[in-house]
C-alpha cells in the first residue's frame, strides 16, 4: 500500500533510514522484493516510491494513495517490470507518512549451472608425464562456482606429485550475465591408475551437487619387465615341440620381438609366441626373447632337451641250441639316472638274464623296462632250434578218492615232440580210465618228438629216465592216462 506525500511548507519532514536487508532469487524464476516489512500501517502511508542506486540514483515508480502506479523509469527499466542479472543491486523504497522513511534493499540472483561435463579429454595418459587430462565446465551459472577434481571419489588437489596443477578460468555472458566456470586438470599418471574413474563436481550456493560422469583413460607406458614363458611337456624329452612366449608388461602391448634361439635371430609380429618343433638333445641351451624396437629389453631362460638311447644286443627273435651261450649286451645312454628292470614271459625277474650254456628252461620272451623321466620298454624272444627229446622226471600222486594214482613225465625236446603211452606194448590214445588186472602189466611212456610236458595217469612204481620208459603197475590198480605238451 501507498500513501501520496503531503507537502505543507509548515510541516517539518524527518527521514529515517532502517539497515540494508538482502533478498535472494533465483534466475527465471518471479520474487517479490520487500518494503518496510509491515512495519507501517498501509492506512498511514501517503506514498510509495522506489528508486534504485547506480552511479546515480534513478527513480522507477511512484504510488500516491489512492491512486493508480505511476513509472517514472526513464531507462533500462522503462516499459518492463521482469529482472535480469543486471538487476543485482541496492532498491530503496521510500514510504511517506508523517516522516520519510527508507528501506534499502539488495537483491542478489542466483544460478545453478546448467550442467557439469569433462570436455577436451586426453586420449591416454602416458605413465610419469604431464598430460592434460580434461576441462570441466559449468555452464551458464551465477555467481561463478568453485571446480573440485576427484579420483576414484577422492579430491585432487594441486601438489605436484601427479597433479601437478588445475587452471580455473571464469567467463561471462555479455548477453546474459552468467558464468561458465571451466577447470583445466594436467595430471602425471601412474601405472595403478589404469581403470580410475576421474570427475569433477561443484556445490552451488543453492541447489544441490553436481558431479560429472566418470571419465577413464588408457594408461600407456614402456615395457619395464620382460619373462620368456616355456610351454612344453614334462619332462621335455627328444621329439617334442616347445613353445616360447615372450610377455611384456607395456602398454599398449609389444607386437613385434626378436627371438634369439643358439645364435639364430628369428622376428616375428602380431604375435609373442614361437614354436620349436621336434626338439633334441642338441636343442638344449640358452634362449633369449627380445623388443624387436629395443633390444635392450629381454629375458632369458634355459632349455633342457632330456634324452635316452638303449641299444640291446641281440635283439628280436633268436634262436640258439641247447647248450650254446647267448652274451645279452644292454647299453644305456641318457640325461638322468635309470632304472632296469627285466620280465621273462610277463614275470618280473629279481636279475638281469645270463645265458652261458642255454638250456630248453631258458626259452621264452624277455623284456626289459627303463624306468627314466618316461617309461621305455625293449625285448628279446629266445628260442631252442633243435635239442634232443630228455624225460626230465617221472612223479606220482594219489588221485581223488585214492581209487588210483596220477602219474606225471616231464619232458624236453625241439622241435616239439609227440608223446604217447602204451600197456604191455599196446599204444593208449585220449583220456581214457584202465583197469589192470595182471600184476605183471607195464604200461610204458614213450616220447616221439618234441618239446613239451606230459602228464601220465597211472600206478607206477619207478621209471627210468630215457626215450622210453618201463613202468611196472600193481594189481587191482585202475590207471588213467593223461599228457599235454609245452
Amino acid at each position: 500500500t501507498h500513501r501520496p506525500i503531503c507537502s505543507q511548507s509548515d510541516v517539518a519532514l524527518i527521514f529515517n533510514f532502517s539497515s540494508l536487508e538482502t533478498v535472494i532469487g533465483l534466475y527465471g524464476e518471479t520474487f517479490e522484493i520487500p518494503c518496510n516489512n509491515g512495519t507501517i500501517n498501509a492506512q498511514d502511508i501517503l506514498m510509495t516510491k522506489w528508486k534504485y542506486v547506480k552511479g546515480l540514483t534513478g527513480d522507477l515508480l511512484v504510488k500516491q494513495k489512492n491512486q493508480n502506479v505511476s513509472i517514472s523509469a526513464t531507462d533500462e527499466y522503462k516499459g518492463r517490470v521482469s529482472m535480469a542479472l543486471t538487476d543485482q543491486r541496492t532498491f530503496t523504497c521510500m514510504v511517506v507518512t508523517g516522516d520519510i522513511t527508507e528501506y534499502p534493499v539488495n537483491v542478489v540472483i542466483y544460478k545453478s549451472p546448467a550442467g557439469l561435463e569433462i570436455s577436451d579429454k586426453a586420449e591416454d595418459l602416458e605413465i610419469g608425464k604431464l598430460t592434460k587430462l580434461g576441462t570441466c565446465v559449468a555452464k551458464d551459472s551465477n555467481p561463478a562456482v568453485n571446480i573440485t577434481w576427484q579420483k576414484n571419489n577422492r579430491p585432487l588437489v594441486a601438489d605436484g606429485k601427479g597433479v601437478d596443477s588445475i587452471h580455473a578460468s571464469v567467463l561471462v555472458d555479455p548477453v546474459t550475465g552468467l558464468s561458465t566456470t571451466s577447470s583445466m586438470l594436467e595430471y602425471s599418471a601412474k601405472k595403478e591408475d589404469t581403470g580410475a574413474e576421474f570427475t569433477c563436481s561443484t556445490r552451488h550456493t543453492v541447489g544441490t551437487e553436481l558431479v560429472s560422469s566418470p571419465a577413464t583413460f588408457t594408461i600407456t607406458y614402456s615395457t619395464e619387465t620382460m619373462v620368456l614363458q616355456v610351454s612344453a611337456p614334462d619332462p621335455l624329452v627328444e621329439g617334442d615341440n616347445v613353445s616360447l612366449k615372450c610377455m611384456a608388461d607395456g602398454n599398449p602391448a609389444p607386437t613385434a620381438f626378436n627371438f634369439h634361439l643358439k645364435g639364430e635371430l628369428v622376428k616375428v609380429e602380431n604375435t609373442d609366441t614361437y614354436t620349436l618343433t621336434n626338439v633334441s638333445r642338441n636343442s638344449t641351451g640358452e634362449y633369449k626373447c627380445s623388443l624387436a624396437d629395443d633390444p635392450t629389453m629381454k629375458a632369458i631362460t634355459d632349455i633342457t632337451v632330456s634324452y635316452l638311447d638303449i641299444n640291446l644286443s641281440p635283439s628280436g627273435s633268436i634262436a640258439k641250441k641247447v647248450g650254446e651261450a647267448v652274451d645279452l649286451t644292454l647299453q644305456i645312454d641318457a640325461s638322468g639316472d635309470v632304472k632296469v628292470s627285466w620280465t621273462k614271459d610277463n614275470v618280473k625277474l629279481n636279475k638281469e638274464p645270463k645265458f652261458t650254456k642255454r638250456t630248453y628252461a631258458d626259452s621264452g620272451r624277455y623284456e626289459c623296462e627303463v624306468t627314466w623321466e618316461k617309461k621305455f620298454n625293449v625285448s628279446e624272444e629266445l628260442r631252442p632250434v633243435a635239442g634232443a627229446p630228455v624225460i626230465r622226471r617221472l612223479t606220482k600222486q594219489p588221485g581223488e578218492g585214492g581209487r588210483h594214482k596220477v602219474l606225471i613225465c616231464e619232458v624236453e625236446g625241439s622241435p616239439k615232440p609227440a608223446v604217447s603211452w602204451s600197456i604191455n606194448g599196446t599204444s593208449v590214445m585220449g583220456d581214457a580210465t584202465h583197469k589192470l588186472l595182471n600184476t605183471k602189466s607195464k604200461p610204458a611212456c614213450g616220447i616221439l618228438t618234441s618239446f613239451r610236458i606230459l602228464t601220465c595217469w597211472g600206478a607206477v612204481n619207478e621209471c627210468v629216465e630215457d626215450v622210453h620208459c618201463t613202468l611196472p603197475l600193481k594189481t587191482g590198480w585202475p590207471v588213467a592216462h593223461k599228457h599235454s605238451l609245452k
